[in-house]
């Protein structure tokens, strides 16, 4: 299964109309009942590691908590990290039991993602291919983010090497690229297909079955688009949430 937008056998996809700037007012996620659990088995197919989140109800988090600062963007146990697999069985199990649940990946196990502001996003990935470059998979938010999924830096041998990732925290070289956030070990993102409240969704622009690329060879692009667009999206909130 293709998880990418569109189809090259109908001459356009998705992202090559966000690419020349005729990007959807919403990003809506059109996976459908059916095709939500094929693809979640297919992140989990491809070494993400998954556990369920909140889900919007309206524009309210499903979680009980008042006035949550990140709704539909969380996990539902504080196990998460331990929680999180690619086991296809519980997976199922999950998508079964809780239809609604949207899925958080946990990242710094397999995988770390690089997320930034969408139109930094668009022009790096633009670049990034024209170039040859190897782009793994990469999401889309309704809210205006942009997902890359790389190899994790998050569990060198050298433990001194490592750095955790909560909340606002980033590695050091970030500090001189605000907008960019590097998702390692213990933090998180949803995973395609999910809803976020007003009718948005995180879909996927290039599926899991792309290889996961070195964080390093998309690092100058991303950090390059991110120092021109700084400014230009809102500040969303942290992840990953503690409640």
């Amino acid at each position: 299964m293709s998880a990418e937008f569109g189809r090259r056998a109908r001459g356009q996809g998705r992202i090559s109309q966000w690419l020349r700037g005729r990007r959807p007012a919403r990003l809506k996620d059109d996976a459908g009942d059916g095709g939500r659990e094929a693809m979640l088995l297919a992140a989990a197919a491809a070494g993400l590691p998954l556990a369920p989140a909140a889900h919007p109800v309206g524009y309210r988090c499903s979680c009980d908590r008042v006035g949550c600062p990140t709704p539909a963007r969380h996990p539902v146990s504080f196990a998460w990290q331990t929680q999180s697999t690619t086991d296809p069985a519980q997976i199922e199990r999950w998508s079964r039991n809780q239809p609604q649940a949207n899925f958080i990946t946990a990242t710094g196990m397999v995988h770390d993602v690089l997320d930034v502001p969408r139109d930094a996003g668009e022009e790096a990935l633009r670049r990034l291919l024209a170039s040859g470059v190897e782009v793994g998979p990469v999401a889309m938010t309704g809210d205006g983010r942009m997902l890359f999924f790389t190899l994790t830096r998050g569990t060198p041998e050298d433990e001194d090497e490592w750095w955790p990732c909560e909340l606002d925290c980033h590695p050091e070289t970030m500090d001189e690229h605000p907008g960019l956030r590097w998702h390692c070990r213990g933090s998180y993102v949803l995973v395609p297909p999910a809803q976020l409240p007003g009718d948005l969704a995180v879909a996927w622009v290039r599926g899991p079955e792309h290889p996961l690329p070195d964080p390093l060879s998309l690092l100058e692009s991303l950090t390059d688009a991110c120092a021109r667009y700084v400014g230009d999206e809102p500040e969303l909130a942290g992840w990953p949430h503690r409640r």
